[in-house]
């Protein structure tokens, strides 16, 4: 019997990920393993992403591994999967998406409302940080990575009074408790794609493709397609300030999304609504929309290496 090897990178939360994948893979009544590649993300741990300048930290030597055939497949978280995939590539599932929303996780004081002024609040992303600012621009925002574990071994040792990461990813390694809000979207839209597993396949694997093709979930996929053409069109990757969330009603999808000045202190913030079945002309129209009300500035400026972001 074939054995079919999943890439993944080597933390808990990917490995989570990668065990789902496996495990329904072989109720189908196939074999599969894991293989732990390790990524440029994890070398990088203790340098900003935004600094590095590049895309797809933590999946280009996946990518790699699948085009080369050290692997079949990969499993991705996709807020950190850029819009553009490499010739060859593509994703025949997209797992069911959960919770999309970020989330505190406060050790002297339970929300961001009730957070004193200067109280050190730590995050990885510059989306966080400006959204975070523009709401209260008298904390101090720090940057902090690493996987989950080793932020919240760092909250617990007081180096920050709260961090904020994706609400999906602690309650997937069952550390739903530790949250202490959740930070609804219209106050901070998540991240393109957060909640969401991608698998990614090289396309011409059609048996492994038509196996998988069970696995994906329409809706997500639906959603998913708008909220990635909006950063397409707004040629955004993940260490941008842009946030989105998509929801599909029947027949309509509704699309909203913020850019912000990476200090918080403008924030443009629209919303669109199309048909589901034209979820990538809903992306494009509102990214051009939000184009058009200064995001390009505000985006030019987050890409500049003076940015509060950048540090």
């Amino acid at each position: 019997m074939r054995v079919w090897r999943i890439g993944t990178r080597g933390s808990r939360l990917a490995l989570w990920q990668a065990e789902q994948v496996r495990q329904w893979i072989e109720a189908q009544g196939h074999a599969a393993e894991i293989v732990i590649i390790k990524t440029s993300g994890d070398r990088l741990r203790t340098v900003p992403a935004a600094l590095t300048g590049r895309k797809g930290l933590f999946i280009k030597e996946l990518e790699e591994a699948l085009l080369d055939g050290r692997v079949d497949l990969a499993v991705h978280s996709m807020k950190d999967v850029p819009t553009e995939v490499p010739d060859g590539l593509g994703f025949p599932a997209l797992l069911r998406r959960e919770d999309p929303r970020d989330c505190l996780i406060g050790r002297t004081a339970p929300t961001l409302q009730e957070l004193p002024p200067g109280a050190r609040v730590g995050t990885s992303s510059v989306r966080r940080q400006a959204q975070l600012r523009h709401l209260r621009p008298d904390l101090r925002l720090e940057a902090l990575r690493g996987n989950v574990d080793t932020r919240l071994a760092r909250l617990d040792r007081g180096d920050f009074d709260a961090i904020v990461v994706a609400r999906a990813g602690i309650e997937r390694l069952g550390l739903g408790h530790r949250i202490t809000q959740t930070l609804e979207p219209e106050s901070v839209l998540p991240a393109v794609g957060q909640g969401v597993i991608g698998v990614e396949t090289r396309t011409d694997n059609a048996a492994l493709n038509r196996l998988l093709a069970s696995l994906d979930d329409s809706e997500t996929r639906c959603v998913l397609e708008a909220e990635r053409a909006l950063l397409s069109e707004l040629h955004g990757g993940c260490q941008v300030p842009v946030g989105a969330l998509a929801r599909r009603e029947g027949y309509w999808l509704w699309l909203i999304a913020a850019v912000a000045s990476p200090d918080g202190r403008t924030l443009v913030r629209l919303s669109e609504r199309g048909p589901a079945h034209a979820a990538r002309a809903v992306g494009q129209t509102l990214a051009r929309r939000l184009l058009e009300a200064g995001a390009d500035r505000l985006l030019a400026m987050a890409r500049s290496p003076a940015s509060p972001g950048s540090s």
